[in-house]
């Protein structure tokens, strides 16, 4: 019985062009029909974005492969939940993002990690900031001031309140538009951009010798 549910469930696999339909479609073909193969592809399809998200912001490898796994639990659980008119990337990354956020207070972990991904967005001091987050070959002398300089960034950025750290991450590291960003965190597009005001302002503050 169980040859002939795995031979069907590989035949419907094999006349559905999985790759063509929406994050949304995938989704929902799960949630009606019951379709595994659906949930597998859109599980592959976040699993390089999501958990590179997750490996920035919690800083540890284990702990972002335990809440990737945990956020599609969840979206496995409360696909019911979903709003079939919403967009699903905002609300898989707002449910990633709130499991994030409850482990790093539990954990009560600091924010410690080697960034070799670069920043998306638009071209602001941000993107200064970042660059000494990125290794680079170097003199001894030159690696021995860099490391120090990424260091102080980083020290910076956990230094910022909640909110900030959450834009800059949705924002800058994964390439979010403000109104995906605002949907994500349940807030405003005007409260995103203010919100990254507050963060590059309170980064000039905290590194004024930073990146003379």
């Amino acid at each position: 019985m169980n040859a002939i549910l795995e031979a069907n469930r590989h035949e419907v696999h094999s006349t559905v062009n999985y790759d063509a339909m929406t994050d949304e479609e995938l989704l929902l073909n799960y949630r009606n029909k019951s379709d595994r193969n659906a949930f597998e592809v859109l599980v592959k399809r976040y699993e390089r974005e999501l958990y590179n998200y997750l490996r920035f912001y919690l800083g540890s490898a284990d702990m972002a492969e335990d809440v990737f796994q945990t956020t599609f639990f969840l979206v496995h659980r409360k696909c019911h939940l979903f709003d079939e008119k919403r967009a699903f990337r905002p609300w898989v990354y707002r449910i990633a993002t709130n499991q994030a956020i409850s482990l790093k207070r539990h954990k009560k972990i600091r924010y410690a990690v080697s960034l070799d991904d670069t920043f998306n967005g638009e071209e602001t001091l941000w993107n200064a900031y970042s660059s000494q987050l990125v290794s680079e070959e170097a003199t001894p002398y030159d690696s021995i001031v860099g490391a120090e300089q990424k260091k102080q960034v980083r020290d910076a950025v956990e230094k910022l309140p909640e909110s900030y750290r959450k834009v800059l991450y949705l924002v800058y590291f994964q390439g979010m538009k403000y109104h995906e960003a605002a949907e994500t965190l349940g807030i405003s597009c005007s409260n995103i951009k203010t919100h990254l005001r507050g963060a590059i302002k309170k980064l000039q503050n905290i590194l004024p010798k930073v990146m003379a």
